[in-house]
């Protein structure tokens, strides 16, 4: 069986790896147009922050150990097009622009997104940076170092760490969003409230509900230009949002309108023998059953070893994401899963929350932080939808525990008697997952004149 396999990060490490454990015999080529492999993104932030000292933590694969498993890695050459019935692709050498062409029985497609770059009148000038790969990271950090004024634009979990980082390194920063909140896809006003407070109580600068029309300077960026202000600007990063690398499969596999590919439960195409996975894919999205495009490492590593599994036969089926995620801002540690209430109502289901705020242990015990959990619940049915989680204790696998009760279909009086174990160092007898539960259960049925229940 020969394999083909197009990128190498997330969801293509998974998939490579599992399918030399599973199929020895398999002759496995990688096309790979970086000059690295495997990198984790989500530390970029922590690596330009100085957390993370050694970026080679970063990495959790590297050509060689691939070798070993019997894989060839063709680093630093780009697939240029690919033929997905008569099942041949094309493949040039960045080092030296020869072009080579490749055969294959199973294609893998874990080409992942690409960052979004508006057309912004002066996008051209100097210091005016992506965040996304290796090469970004180390480029961010050197140019850093010289700038004092640095502009974030985009407030998602990117922009949001990255301004963190730049402030704990003594920089003045200001973070831009055309939403008039940070995090907006991922938290309620409750959550975002707070922590906009906290990142302007630490210097930053929140430019919300602004849009960039420009960017001003003499070869190198100096001013950023919005809709309703102008901010001075050494160093610029891009963080608005990104969209599926996926031109090369146009029109040959099923795709959502923003190019995902479009994937079924054995990370199958809609052409045969043609897998994909990652942040090229759309995903079912659980909490209201349909595709959706969440590009997340944890998707994407499932995925990639999903497509192992299934490549010879269909075996394990993936059961859908709820987009769980967290993220650490100064003390706060949060996290949340599913549909906030706002994003339930543009989806057009009519939800209800649950909102507490409660010390997650004993009072008396020497300390007792304050927990705020948000759990958001369709009114009808009372089924799970989402849930967010904030406090200074780190209490955000609570949300791996809701991100379960999606995943299952489970209503709001079913996760308040959920069994958790009671021990006061860690909780109180109501868990307050419970204690959301309690708060939204169904009327108690009414005695009726005739003494029977209504």
């Amino acid at each position: 069986m020969k394999v083909a396999v197009i990128g190498c990060t997330h969801a293509g490490t998974a998939a490579i790896v599992n399918t030399a454990k599973l199929y020895p015999e398999a002759e496995i080529t990688v096309y790979e147009r970086n000059d690295n492999i495997s990198f984790l993104s989500c530390g970029i932030a922590l690596y330009v922050g100085g957390m993370v000292e050694d970026p080679q933590g970063l990495f959790y694969s590297s050509p060689q150990q691939l070798a070993e498993l019997g894989v060839n890695t063709k680093m630093r050459h780009e697939v240029i097009s690919v033929d997905t019935t008569g099942k041949t692709l094309r493949a040039r050498n960045l080092e030296n622009g020869e072009e080579l062409e490749d055969t294959f029985d199973k294609l893998i497609v874990t080409t992942g997104s690409w960052p979004v770059v508006p057309k912004f009148e002066g996008i051209g000038l100097d210091n005016i940076l992506l965040s996304k790969n290796f090469n970004h990271s180390n480029t961010i950090i050197e140019k850093s170092k010289q700038a004092n004024h640095i502009v974030v634009v985009g407030a998602g979990y990117i922009g949001v760490e990255l301004v963190e980082a730049f402030q704990l390194n003594g920089k003045q920063v200001t973070l831009i969003d055309a939403e008039d909140r940070i995090l907006s896809k991922y938290l309620d006003a409750e959550y975002t409230d707070k922590i906009e407070k906290s990142l302007q109580d630490h210097g930053i600068v929140l430019a919300l509900g602004e849009k960039v029309v420009r960017f001003e300077g003499e070869g190198t960026v100096n001013k950023v230009v919005t809709d309703r202000g102008e901010y001075e600007a050494d160093l610029v990063i891009l963080c608005i949002g990104f969209r599926p690398n996926t031109a090369l499969l146009q029109g040959q596999v099923d795709m959502l309108d923003n190019g995902a590919i479009i994937v079924d439960e054995y990370m199958r195409t809609s052409t045969r023998d043609v897998y994909a996975a990652g942040d090229s894919c759309a995903i079912i999205y659980n909490p209201t059953g349909k595709a959706a495009y969440i590009p997340l490492a944890t998707n994407a590593v499932r995925m990639g070893t999903l497509i192992a599994r299934n490549l010879v036969a269909p075996t394990v089926k993936y059961m859908g994401t709820q987009g769980t995620s967290g993220i650490k801002i100064y003390e706060d540690n949060i996290a949340g899963t599913g549909l906030t209430e706002v994003a339930a109502k543009e989806a057009g289901i009519e939800a209800e929350a649950v909102m507490i705020t409660d010390n997650y242990r004993p009072e008396f015990m020497p300390t007792h932080e304050e927990v705020m959990l948000k759990v958001v619940y369709e009114k009808g049915t009372r089924r799970i939808l989402g849930a967010q989680i904030m406090s200074k204790v780190d209490l955000t696998q609570s949300i791996n525990t809701i991100s379960v009760c999606i995943q299952n279909g489970m209503k709001m009086e079913e996760l308040a008697f959920v069994d958790f174990f009671f021990q006061p160092h860690y909780n109180k007898p109501w868990n307050f997952l419970n204690t959301a539960g309690l708060g939204a259960l169904p009327e108690v049925p009414t005695i009726a004149k005739e003494g029977v229940l209504a």
